[in-house]
């Protein structure tokens, strides 16, 4: 089964969002800074609005490390964004060394429990990608899936990052979802190495522009591209 993941960051969006046939959003602020943690009263808002399951982001600044007083934030928020409506959230983070950080991503994914949660592309930027991606895929606690582009520079550079992992079980195919400069051209290559969730931002977007409220008609679009690859 396919999955359709739409970057939503108001409720317009997340309406256009399952308008268009989206299978889940994902839910942050400030893509200016590649998506920080919403606010509760826009999760809320969200979920009066559409039925579609949420993951939230868990993030609290541009890059991927945190520190101690973040991550106790980031804790309370996950209660809070919860109680708005969040059906999952989305966290992850590297240590100094740049390698996965466990102890801190496995403190979040206690509080987010029970619900399923994503590890962002914080993978792409790790100092060692092959070794984070064999320790992302042992974290457990909920986790499961990886939003992966295969590559710090997107999906173009590393779509055949993502064809060897998905080759390597089904399992770590079944935990890939592709995203970050997705393209259209993109999606037949994937699905045919088993990769099944996708997920966009700009390219719902009128002129890829974060500016411009998400367009059913591109996810709908996008909808059937998917359906047609994963069949």
């Amino acid at each position: 089964m396919s999955l359709l993941e739409v970057i939503a960051l108001t409720v317009d969006d997340a309406r256009a969002a399952e308008e268009g046939g989206a299978d889940r959003i994902e839910v942050v602020a400030d893509m200016a800074a590649d998506g920080l943690t919403p606010d509760p009263d826009l999760v809320a808002a969200m979920r009066d609005a559409t039925a579609l399951p949420m993951r939230v982001m868990l993030r609290a600044n541009a890059g991927f490390r945190t520190t101690g007083a973040e991550l106790d934030r980031l804790r309370r928020a996950a209660a809070d964004l919860a109680a708005a409506g969040a059906d999952g959230f989305v966290l992850g983070f590297l240590d100094s060394a740049g390698h996965v950080d466990a102890a801190a991503t496995g403190k979040l994914a206690a509080v987010a429990a029970p619900l399923p949660w994503t590890f962002h592309r914080a993978l792409d930027h790790a100092a060692d990608p092959v070794q984070a991606w064999r320790a992302v895929r042992h974290l457990g606690g909920g986790l499961d899936t990886v939003l992966t582009a295969g590559a710090a520079r997107g999906v173009d550079a590393g779509v055949d990052v993502l064809v060897r992992r998905a080759a390597e079980a089904p399992d770590a195919a079944g935990m890939i979802m592709a995203g970050g400069g997705l393209r259209r051209k993109h999606v037949a290559v994937l699905a045919a190495a088993g990769i099944t969730a996708f997920h966009v931002g700009t390219a719902v977007r009128p002129d890829g522009a974060w500016d411009l409220p998400v367009d059913p008609a591109l996810v709908r679009e996008w909808r059937s591209l998917v359906s047609a690859a994963t069949r």
